[in-house]
């Protein structure tokens, strides 16, 4: 389990993320979900140590994450990023070689091999694994990022945004591909959304913010309540159930 306790940060005196706390329960997909500006983001951002909490603390299976070295850390959490841009040209297998450092140290062994292949090949990558990433279209660029993280072979997984500039075709396979680390391989993922109908049907939990702070924080059946949308982003969302998942109608609302 993730917790977090009284994480705060500021940009001057305005705080972007105002004691919040959380608890990231193991083996399922937690989303974050609020308006632009609520703090998702430098929240994981937070906890993935990218940047410095001003207040509180991140236990990592109740271990102080500020504790761990960099290197344990990144064997337990690993983090991709709402921006990839890379300085080097590397081929697909090369950037996923990259997920197996903290375990490699650059030296890849036949397991680190083994690993590189089982993830590219979980990605349906295998074709495409000797292209350029400046060769890619965004969705296949997207996925290889996924599968190095895959290949770090983490208990936890922060994803911040990775629909962003993606078309439904791929969001909706990216989100296929999360469910399936978290059923088939009891993978925890964490998860910054803006689609709310994408954190609604892949969901176990939702943790909505606003205004730097957690205002809902439960089941998705839970959260996906008009009453609770309306809180969270002060507009009528009417809710229609198919195929037992809920639908937000919230493109005239």
């Amino acid at each position: 389990m993730i917790q977090v306790r009284e994480l705060s940060k500021f940009y001057g005196k305005k705080p972007v993320i105002e004691k919040v706390s959380v608890n990231i329960q193991r083996g399922q997909i937690t989303s974050f979900i609020g308006p632009n500006g609520a703090g998702k983001s430098t929240l994981l951002s937070m906890v993935s140590r990218l940047i410095d909490a001003d207040t509180g603390s991140v236990l990592i299976d109740q271990t102080d994450s500020k504790k761990l070295k960099s290197n344990e850390f990144s064997k337990r959490v690993s983090i991709l990023k709402q921006s990839n841009y890379m300085n080097v040209r590397l081929t697909i297998r090369e950037l996923v070689a990259f997920g197996r450092f903290p375990h490699s140290k650059g030296r890849l062994t036949a397991e680190d091999e083994e690993m590189i292949d089982r993830s590219i090949d979980y990605m349906n990558l295998k074709d495409l694994e000797d292209r350029y990433l400046d060769e890619l279209s965004g969705g296949q660029r997207q996925r290889a990022f996924v599968a190095m993280v895959i290949a770090q072979d983490t208990e936890y997984i922060l994803l911040d945004e990775p629909l962003n500039n993606l078309d439904m075709k791929h969001s909706v396979q990216i989100m296929k591909i999360l469910r399936r680390l978290v059923d088939e391989l009891g993978k925890t993922v964490v998860i910054v959304l803006h689609d709310i109908n994408f954190a609604s049907v892949y969901s176990d939990r939702i943790v909505a913010l606003k205004d730097g702070q957690v205002i809902k924080d439960g089941p998705t059946h839970e959260i996906i309540q008009s009453a609770a949308l309306k809180e969270i982003y002060d507009m009528d969302i009417p809710i229609q159930q198919m195929d037992n998942c809920r639908i937000c109608v919230y493109f005239n609302s």
